[in-house]
């Protein structure tokens, strides 16, 4: 099978999982989004396996900061994942392992932030008062439709590269056609409530700062890939990867959604 046909296929055999459970919310999405973390978790750990991450205490935070945000919000997601510190510091202090404790440490809690929280934030999106489920398809789509349109604008007109050290294949060309495609998206998609939700410009400026920080998360992730020596986070995903390679953007797209809407209503 082709990387093209691959990636279609996967696509076609998730998309209504993810849209059904955006749909459903509470425990559904809540099913989705942990396993999601867990997978993008057990990628991470192979990818910085050389600082010797604790793995227990960021699959233990991780999931804490998750059970937190779908039972009472940011504040108990946030208190959830600040327990991988002490548990991370503890499971060193007992290790055998000789790798610095700073490394280890230090790994341990960036993955569970990045990752943890910043999927997280798709069920605090969720459960946002009568607009919650449309809060996250507007999300959805516009990252999706925007990094599409990014990828072909730079396949049929890039030139100028947007980062060569760190992602070749990103071109400013590329970057143009995506914020253009995320800004149209969430002013469509918001446009039916703007007397009751996000007004017009609101829309828009939710737009742009998808347009700019999804791409963000996206060579973030390059940059670490880069570090570990490797194209793609896994092969979970068939074409698209692993889990990583595909929700990249989201670990920033979602937390930034989140705030901004939190700040319009």
């Amino acid at each position: 099978m082709s990387n093209a046909v691959s990636r279609i296929v996967v696509a076609a055999c998730l998309l209504p999982v993810v849209l059904g459970a955006v749909y459903l919310g509470h425990w559904w999405l809540f099913a989705l989004v942990t396993f999601a973390v867990v997978m993008s978790l057990h990628e991470y750990w192979l990818m910085a396996r050389s600082l010797s991450p604790l793995a227990l205490a960021g699959y233990v935070g991780a999931v804490l900061a998750l059970v937190g945000a779908e039972l009472s919000g940011i504040g108990w997601m946030l208190g959830g994942a600040l327990v991988v510190l002490p548990l991370a510091f503890l499971l060193k202090a007992v290790s055998g392992a000789r790798a610095a404790a700073t490394a280890a440490i230090s790994s341990t809690v960036m993955g569970t932030i990045w990752i943890g929280v910043g999927l997280g934030c798709l069920l605090l999106l969720r459960d946002l008062p009568a607009h919650g489920r449309l809060a996250v398809y507007t999300l959805l789509l516009a990252v999706w439709t925007g990094d599409t349109l990014a990828y072909l604008g730079g396949r049929m007109l890039g030139r100028h590269k947007m980062a060569p050290m760190t992602s070749p294949g990103k071109t400013w060309e590329g970057f143009v056609f995506g914020t253009a495609a995320t800004v149209l998206v969430a002013f469509l998609a918001l446009y039916k409530d703007r007397h009751d939700f996000l007004t017009v410009w609101q829309s828009i400026v939710l737009g742009v700062v998808l347009a700019v920080v999804a791409p963000l998360g996206d060579l973030f992730e390059s940059l670490l890939k880069r570090d570990a020596g490797v194209k793609d986070s896994g092969t979970m995903l068939g074409g698209h990867g692993g889990m990583l390679d595909r929700l990249d953007a989201f670990f920033f797209a979602a937390p930034a959604a989140y705030f901004v809407i939190l700040a319009f209503t």
